[in-house]
């Protein structure tokens, strides 16, 4: 793909000639210089005139310039290369070179390219802009380095961290990307086609993809920033990234700093964030505070200035001001990690102790001195309480946030480039999540059944209140029929069930593949058993390229609702004692029934808790100057403005109707054909 893209960047090299004496003689009188003439080709239409107080050296090769630009504020310039440096440098057609302060070298530059007021950009040696940097993520003290490049989606992070216990997986995949960097090694650096360096101090051995915008820059070395014309990058003011790669669609600005970090498509770093040997997963946002050996997962967003990142693995997070973790008992060192699974939240100056393991979806507030891990019970909230860790199981199910937070992921996806690095799943249930209950709920019932007069139980370092184990089993028994109804709707749905020869034959399985436990490889669901099949085929050697990595990846996401499926053919013997190959519509009718009540009950949850946040104690602070009247007025101006608060409550009642009636809708139909 590199050769590819460098052959593009310009004219043959054939159809390139020398300078002509008379155009020798031109360039002089406009100040020009350069040790020997011969060592500069241009384009066949090249225009003189517009290269002016330019010092060439080494071998230089120039295109065409027939286009007027217009910069910010309106002043317009003719494309050409005025008052610079240039030394072994290709320049494309209409690109724009004004008041090179130090030097451009050994640089292709495309067409279209502006570059001005910038001290320098410079390769030295052979360099692979980043491809090979190894990014010490999770564990600050080593051991779970991941060799970024190019392509690197965050599932394949996700291997190259967590699976260190299998050497040889981990050996074939190092030895991918150091093809893939060796392969793309260059003296050579490329400035592509569009892009915009303005007011820029030092640009060093750094690949500069097509319609990059890098302005006020200070300082970028190692690095790569894969741009492209639908998805620029945008890297601003007083910047300073060293050992990098960046991807389409993301922005670094003012004054963040950056080193041996990759950054995917879509991620925002603003502010002042700093961030060290971390790997940032599609549409990441890091505002003001700090991160340090993390793997952040996709859509993982930390705004605020006291929030320190830490040695975790952390996916779907949203930090609140003040989150901090620690990773130094300051003893052996920075060794701990932790890990904080997907669509989790930790509340304004909350605090973790590593090792610990976050469950899906669980709301972490307060101060935390133990080992926590509620990893079996997702959708929970972990709350100090006098320097205990109270455990309320489930609870998140019925919260609003959760149901807003799955709705909004899917539209702040900022990726624009058509070739997307991750696959993400944004399903709130899952063969992982509901498999995750399954175990929650049944270790609740053998606490429910050991503890039964205790008003406080202690599991594993945290404290469960007796009557939040009972509503944890309710709400887990509910959202395990919710996600199996709907699998089953679905599978009738979308197929023209016209008998009930038709109807089996509609929920028989399309693949074997999908039984047994799942894995969330950051962001993407997909089986254990598929997932080890690959890692299986990676040490086998049979896996010869990265883009080949990538397409075997891509399949688990193009096939999961046929995977998920099998899950749930087999999960109906173990929670209903049904075997779907002779399941009767009798059945069929009452896990429907059953479905219902739990999405209608789930809703109904979810429909009360939105209401909290428009009640009186909500108003306070609202209509200041005037009376209660005013007030309430004030507040349902401000409300209505918030389209998001009220779409989130409208799509719950929405989603209510709509449900009942496909629930009654089936029902009737395979009543039908009994």
């Amino acid at each position: 793909m590199y050769m590819e893209m460098k052959e593009a960047l310009f004219v043959s090299v054939d159809e390139y000639r020398p300078l002509s004496s008379d155009e020798i003689g031109q360039l002089v009188v406009q100040s020009c210089y350069c040790d020997d003439w011969s060592r500069i080709r241009v384009h066949p239409e090249f225009q003189p005139e517009y290269v002016v107080q330019t010092r060439f050296s080494g071998d230089i090769k120039i295109g065409r310039f027939e286009e007027e630009i217009t910069l910010y504020g309106g002043i317009k310039f003719h494309t050409g290369i005025y008052n610079a440096t240039l030394h072994n440098c290709s320049v494309g057609d209409n690109s724009f070179i004004h008041n090179i302060k130090s030097y451009i070298a050994n640089y292709e530059i495309g067409d279209g390219v502006k570059i001005e007021n910038t001290k320098t950009i410079a390769v030295e040696g052979r360099s692979s802009f980043g491809n090979g940097t190894r990014v010490n993520v999770i564990n600050e003290g080593g051991g779970r380095s991941i060799p970024i490049y190019d392509h690197l989606s965050t599932h394949v992070a996700y291997m190259m961290a967590m699976y260190r216990h299998r050497p040889v997986l981990i050996k074939e995949l190092e030895e991918l990307v150091d093809n893939y960097s060796n392969e793309i090694e260059s003296e050579m650096g490329r400035i592509e086609d569009g892009a915009s360096i303005i007011n820029c101090d030092s640009i060093k051995n750094v690949h500069i993809g097509p319609y990059a915008q890098l302005e006020g820059v200070s300082k970028l070395f190692n690095g790569s920033i894969n741009s492209s014309e639908e998805d620029p990058v945008i890297i601003g003011d007083s910047v300073i990234m060293e050992d990098f790669i960046i991807c389409s669609g993301s922005t670094v600005k003012d004054a963040s700093l950056v080193a041996n970090c990759f950054i995917g498509q879509g991620c925002v770093l603003d502010k002042h964030y700093s961030a060290v040997h971390s790997v940032f997963s599609a549409n990441c946002q890091g505002i003001h505070g700090e991160a340090c050996s993390i793997f952040a997962g996709p859509y993982t967003v930390s705004h605020h200035k006291s929030s320190l990142l830490i040695a975790g693995f952390f996916s779907f997070l949203n930090a609140g001001s003040g989150s901090n973790q620690s990773n130094h008992m300051y003893k052996l060192g920075p060794i701990h990690q932790g890990v904080v699974e997907r669509g989790s939240k930790t509340t304004s100056d909350s605090y973790l102790l590593w090792p610990s393991k976050i469950g899906a979806f669980t709301l972490v507030m307060g101060r935390h001195y133990q080992h926590a891990d509620t990893s079996d019970f997702p959708f929970s909230y972990l709350i100090e309480n006098s320097n205990d860790s109270h455990l309320v199981p489930g609870v998140n199910l019925s919260s609003i946030g959760t149901v807003r937070d799955s709705q909004k992921w899917p539209r702040r996806d900022r990726r624009k480039d058509p070739i997307k690095l991750d696959y993400i799943n944004f399903n709130l249930l899952s063969p992982y999540t509901i498999h995750k209950m399954m175990k929650g709920r049944e270790m609740l019932n053998r606490l429910k059944t050991k503890y039964p007069a205790k008003e406080f139980i202690n599991h594993e370092g945290m404290v469960i209140a007796s009557k939040n184990v009972e509503r944890g089993i309710q709400l887990y028994e509910m959202a395990i029929k919710k996600f199996l109804g709907n699998s089953m709707i679905t599978r009738i749905t979308s197929r023209n069930v016209e008998s009930l020869e038709e109807l089996q034959e509609a929920l028989q399985t399309d693949t074997p593949i999908g039984i047994g436990n799942w894995t969330d490889l950051s962001g993407l669901f997909a089986p254990t058993d598929a997932v080890e099949q690959l890692l299986n085929q990676i040490e086998e050697g049979k896996v010869d390229s990265t883009e080949s990595l990538d397409k075997r990846i891509r399949s688990f996401h193009e096939n999961y609702y046929s995977y998920e499926w099998t899950w749930v053919y087999q999960c109906f013997k173990d929670f209903y004692k049904i075997d779907i190959a002779k399941i009767t519509p009798g059945q069929i009718v009452k896990v429907i029934e059953a479905w219902k009540e739990a999405v209608l009950g789930i809703d109904e949850m979810l429909l009360n808790d939105s209401q909290k946040e428009f009640g009186d104690i909500k108003q306070i602070g609202f209509g200041v100057d005037g009376d209660s009247d005013s007030r309430q007025a004030d507040f349902d101006s401000v409300r209505n403005a918030q389209s998001e608060a009220k779409s989130t409550r409208d799509s719950i009642l929405n989603h209510m109707k709509t449900k009942e009636k496909l629930g009654n809708s089936v029902i009737e139909l395979v009543k039908k054909l009994n």
